[in-house]
């Protein structure tokens, strides 16, 4: 078991530790700029309220921002596991169970939990005071006596650790399935599960999506005469998202199919979509992160603009834009949040699996592919990836904003249901910025698969 915390394992880690570390911020940062608007206001008992609808709204964007980073971990660890098939069989070969190996992993998320979890606590301390300083030097905030250290920090930290260690025992999973026969020979990830398993995942998948599309539709009609139709809709997005998450391994590989009849004839690319299908697992491992990215960026920004519309069109102007304030930094904070955590989960996971195809690569190089060749197949790996991820994601974020801004507002805007405002500034960003993403992650992997030896990778058998 040893071999599964060796220094290798601490390389692998690196975006996890990052990603724990950007939660772990997100959540501080959040929490200390509440207290510093109640040190603004007053804490009187007349406050009360607002204070606590403070700090709840503050514990629903931590939320969202640790359900990403528990996915992305989990997709990461995953990856990490795939590519430690065959020194997983050879310990259960010499006696090892599966159960005690899958809990060394959970450790593992433990350790990387709880490391992340202090850097971003740290650092989100440190920032916020640095930023509240700069704004009350400038004259943006008022010269008062403001909290040092917010008690409630530790509670994204605790979250953080809490869902890295369940993200890595979720992503561990497959270590149940490698049998000591793997050790004897060439043993690689397939990316197929259990015919069982994948029945299982297939019928939740279902019911979470048709049960989330109900809620999100209910939620839409009682909008139409109350506000709390947004609390129904929420739900419907959350049991919708997830359902798509469980169902990724067969909606993800379907859209790359689709793009990669697209993509070109070429050796290269018609041999990245093979790959892609091939290994339906490893694919959505890589582009899931992006998808959730583009998904939230997408949602914030279309319920944003739809709710500044809704609001245009029954209160003056001046107040929309001092109720949108507040609501737009946060937003705004939340997108670069999810944006960093999309890259990183994509990259990393990309590179990961560069790694762990070191005799398929070299077998293409002995077949007579060039490091050309090469390069250019990552790169169409990457391009499609980001294609159907940044499609799909779109169309998601589209329905979740206008369903969150017309569930809020719908009783409030007297010609009831509207067409979704569409910020095209910012899905032209955001196709810009995945078009950099496409590039981006693609020249560290497409590096290392170039320094490939044909006879070392070959020899690895």
């Amino acid at each position: 078991m040893s071999a599964l915390t060796s220094a290798q394992a601490s390389k692998e880690h690196g975006a996890s530790i990052m990603v724990t570390s950007l939660a772990s911020f997100f959540g501080v940062v959040l929490i200390q700029a509440t207290a510093f608007l109640v040190d603004i206001f007053g804490g009187g008992a007349g406050d009360s309220a607002a204070i606590n609808a403070l700090y709840s709204v503050a514990l629903v964007f931590i939320g969202v921002a640790l359900y990403v980073a528990a996915v992305v971990t989990s997709n990461t660890f995953a990856t990490i596991v795939a590519g430690r098939t065959r020194t997983i069989a050879l310990l259960r070969l010499l006696g090892a169970r599966s159960r005690d190996l899958r809990r060394s992993v959970a450790r593992e998320g433990l350790v990387v939990g709880l490391f992340g979890g202090a850097v971003g606590m740290v650092l989100g301390v440190g920032a916020s005071h640095l930023a509240r300083a700069i704004a009350v030097s400038a004259g943006q905030l008022p010269d008062v006596q403001y909290t040092t250290v917010q008690p409630l920090i530790i509670l994204p930290v605790v979250i953080v650790v809490l869902t890295t260690t369940v993200a890595s025992y979720v992503g561990s999973r497959k270590v149940l399935d490698v049998t000591p026969v793997q050790a004897t020979g060439g043993a690689v990830d397939t990316g197929v599960e259990a015919p069982r398993s994948r029945r299982i995942r297939t019928v939740l998948s279902i019911v979470l999506i048709a049960g989330g599309v109900i809620l999100l539709g209910l939620g839409v009609l009682i909008g139409m005469v109350n506000p709390g139709g947004v609390l129904v809709a929420f739900f419907g997005g959350i049991a919708s998202f997830t359902g798509i998450m469980v169902g990724a391994y067969r909606i993800l590989p379907a859209t790359l199919k689709l793009v990669g009849r697209l993509s070109g004839r070429g050796p290269a690319a018609r041999l990245a979509s093979a790959n892609a299908l091939r290994y339906p697992d490893r694919s959505t491992r890589t582009a899931v992160g992006l998808l959730i990215g583009v998904t939230l960026v997408t949602t914030f920004a279309v319920a944003m603009y739809s709710y500044r519309t809704m609001l245009v069109n029954e209160y003056d102007e001046a107040t929309v834009g001092q109720v949108l304030t507040v609501t737009v930094g946060i937003m705004t904070g939340l997108i670069g949040f999810s944006a960093v955590i999309a890259a990183v989960g994509m990259v990393n996971n990309l590179l990961l699996s560069i790694l762990q195809r070191t005799r398929e690569i070299g077998l293409l190089r002995a077949l007579g592919f060039t490091r050309k060749q090469i390069r250019a197949m990552i790169v169409s790996e990457s391009t499609q990836m980001v294609v159907a991820s940044m499609g799909f994601g779109l169309i998601l974020g589209i329905v979740y904003g206008w369903a969150a801004a017309q569930s809020l507002l719908g009783s409030l805007d007297s010609r009831g249901l509207t067409a979704p405002t569409l910020p095209w500034a910012v899905i032209a960003g955001t196709v810009l910025c995945g078009g950099l993403l496409a590039l981006g992650a693609s020249l560290t992997p497409a590096r290392r698969a170039n320094q490939i030896s044909p006879v070392l990778a070959l020899a690895d058998a």
